[in-house]
């Protein structure tokens, strides 16, 4: 097979750049998302504050590949810093390869956040300096509280291939090659606001276990498609089927689709053909949400976002 070179022109999928932006009437009522690059997106209100993976160093692919990975301790207090982040209650890594781990510990560190996650990423905030009174190990499908979040982590699968499958069994110290993230323990992250009872799914990555996330109810779903574009449609299906379906998503916002070998200063791009497609990604995740009444978006960097305001738009029964 021929490679394809280039990548995708987002220009072409500007009209789905259309998230409702939160309303600062309701602001510290409502729960608001921002989406700040990869799966990394955060979620609050006036009392508290979750945010996954924390991913903001973007190392170059020619970093990640030849020397040893570090947090970039620079990038990471400008990301925060633009998005206006001084306190965390929890940082929860999706899974532990470098792309959602690496800066999770010391995103905790600088916010006076707890890591919430799987062994695996235990592991690595330890290795990265936090303590244990702020490392949490989840029990899957029991929810875990932070203010008035409720974070239940339930267990998933990366999508194929992982290149660093397997899980950390010893601390990973804070420079180490990108090999000694290993995938670990992989979750879907759903998380219910208490005060306006608002459900969320976050699926940092475009994998799935069959009948996990049966039962769990989430109105919004910010979806991960990295790598879902190179996959066949009925793995795309299936895919879509298992996340959004069961969990009734009526809107879908799209993520991990961004070239994250760049600094999320540097405009956007989305990952090239030669990693995945997003192309096939839209086209047929379009197609599904078209069948099935739901509204699916693409988000804006930094932009604090209502997604769940598409409910109210739309007339909805089930916005709570």
């Amino acid at each position: 097979m021929r490679l394809r070179l280039g990548r995708p022109d987002l220009g072409a999928y500007a009209a789905l750049v259309d998230v409702p932006a939160a309303e600062p009437s309701r602001a510290g009522s409502d729960p608001t998302v921002t989406w700040l690059g990869v799966s990394t997106v955060l979620v609050d209100d006036a009392a508290g504050a979750l945010l996954t993976d924390g991913y903001f160093s973007r190392h170059s692919l020619l970093r990640v590949g030849a020397r040893p990975l570090s947090p970039d301790v620079t990038r990471i207090d400008e990301a925060l810093a633009l998005a206006g982040i001084e306190r965390l209650d929890a940082v929860v890594p999706v899974h532990s390869h470098f792309d959602h781990v690496l800066d999770s510990a010391t995103v905790a560190l600088r916010t006076g956040a707890t890591v919430l996650g799987g062994q695996s990423s235990a592991h690595v905030a330890r290795g990265h300096g936090l303590g244990a009174d702020r490392i949490v190990v989840a029990t899957p499908g029991e929810p875990t509280a932070f203010g008035s979040f409720e974070v239940t982590l339930v267990p998933g699968a990366h999508c194929p291939p992982d290149r660093y499958p397997g899980l950390i069994t010893a601390p990973v110290p804070r420079r180490a090659r990108a090999t000694a993230y290993r995938c670990g323990e992989a979750w879907s992250v759903l998380v219910h606001h208490g005060p306006t009872g608002r459900r969320l799914l976050i699926q940092g990555s475009a994998g799935f276990a069959p009948g996990a996330l049966s039962g769990h109810r989430a109105e919004v779903a910010y979806l991960g498609v990295g790598q879902l574009g190179l996959m066949d449609l009925d793995y795309i299906d299936r895919y879509w089927d298992e996340t959004v379906g069961q969990v009734g998503a009526e809107v879908v916002v799209l993520v991990h689709w961004d070239d994250f070998f760049r600094p999320l200063t540097a405009p956007l791009r989305a990952l090239p053909y030669a990693g995945d497609d997003l192309d096939v990604s839209i086209d047929r995740l379009s197609h599904l949400a078209e069948r099935d009444g739901v509204r699916l978006h693409l988000p804006a960097l930094w932009e604090r976002s209502d997604p769940w305001l598409s409910l109210e738009d739309s007339g909805s029964e089930e916005l709570p």
